[in-house]
């Protein structure tokens, strides 16, 4: 079972990714992740190309990260080539690592423009922005998609294909359809005749939220690294605890303090960089709501997040939470 591998020159240990999510991946969240150990690369959430390209500030903001995050792989999603490398060159002057373009979002509105997964139904558009992107950068490119349009539609192997041909440098696979959006199950026996089928560094993503899931994916599929969404925001510690797993060693397991810290911090630098505060409750009541998943009271618990008001009001729920639970386990 590997490790780590390499992306050219930019060396992915562990090969344990932390994969770009909308309205979450955000430099903040990034920075906390990163610190909890364990992550060899981190994608940003997908960047719009017509924003970035247009001098659309909040777009630019979105592209924005510090040292520690790297290696730091920032996404676009678009449909015109000539915007798409012209976003590359951004990034690339701004000092990202790697460019990754994304191939699989579901969203209606993405799609809708003819970005995201509708590139799996057009696969000369998809060439030509790949071909168009690479020419236009000398760092890394990447790529992100789904394993098809539909279940009539699967062709993994032969975008897996493509892609190869056009220089990308990394393959992340999401084992869903488009048609599936988020439901049902990732296909990872498809992600893993990708595997077979292309020489670079293959990435498997889809219903990986513990540590055996990552550790069976990698050993029974033989890709090169797992990428982590929706797990790492209810477990942040899982890459660490992923890693030590592979290594033998023992798994550290986070006290109620260490995940009290980690929202108070999210929080914290979210009325920071909010530029509202309505903005950072919402954002703390979005991680709430996938963090406490498995704690005692953890249901009425997010009730009465979703109902805080205020900084103050959240703040103190957050805390008595906590502690309330503290006094229950030691009792």
């Amino acid at each position: 079972m590997k490790k780590e591998y390499w992306i050219r020159d930019v060396h992915i240990k562990p090969n344990l990714i932390l994969a770009p999510m909308a309205g979450v991946t955000d430099s903040a969240f990034r920075k906390l992740i990163k610190r909890c150990g364990g992550v060899g690369l981190i994608v940003t959430e997908f960047i719009s190309v017509e924003g970035l390209t247009r001098n659309n500030l909040k777009t630019h903001k979105m592209m924005f990260f510090e040292e520690e995050e790297r290696p730091i792989s920032i996404q676009f999603f678009g449909h015109n080539a000539d915007r798409m490398a012209a976003a590359a060159e951004i990034a690339e002057a701004a000092g990202a690592d790697i460019v990754d373009i994304n191939c699989g979002c579901p969203a209606k509105k993405v799609v809708g423009s003819g970005g995201g997964s509708s590139l799996l139904r057009d696969l000369p558009k998809m060439e030509n922005i790949l071909r168009s992107v690479r020419k236009a950068i000398k760092i890394p490119l990447t790529l992100k998609y789904r394993i098809g349009w539909d279940e009539n539609s699967i062709n993994a192997i032969e975008v897996g294909k493509l892609a190869e041909g056009c220089g990308v440098e990394q393959l992340a696979i999401h084992g869903r359809t488009r048609a599936q959006g988020y439901s049902g199950f990732a296909n990872w026996d498809i992600v893993s005749q990708v595997k077979e089928a292309v020489k670079i560094p293959i990435v498997g993503s889809g219903d990986v939220r513990t540590i055996e899931q990552a550790l069976t994916r990698l050993r029974e599929t033989g890709v090169d690294g797992v990428m982590i969404g929706r797990g790492a925001m209810a477990n942040p510690w899982i890459f660490r605890q992923t890693y030590e797993a592979m290594q033998g060693l023992p798994i550290h397991q986070p006290s109620l303090e260490e995940k009290r810290v980690f929202l108070m911090d999210y929080f914290d630098v979210m009325l920071k960089e909010m530029p509202s505060e309505k903005g950072a409750l919402g954002k703390v009541k979005q991680l709430c709501a996938q963090f406490t998943h498995g704690l005692p009271g953890g249901s009425a618990f997010r009730q009465q997040v979703f109902h805080s008001q205020s900084v103050v009001e959240l703040t103190d729920k957050i805390n008595n939470y906590f502690s309330a639970v503290e006094l229950q386990l030691t009792a």
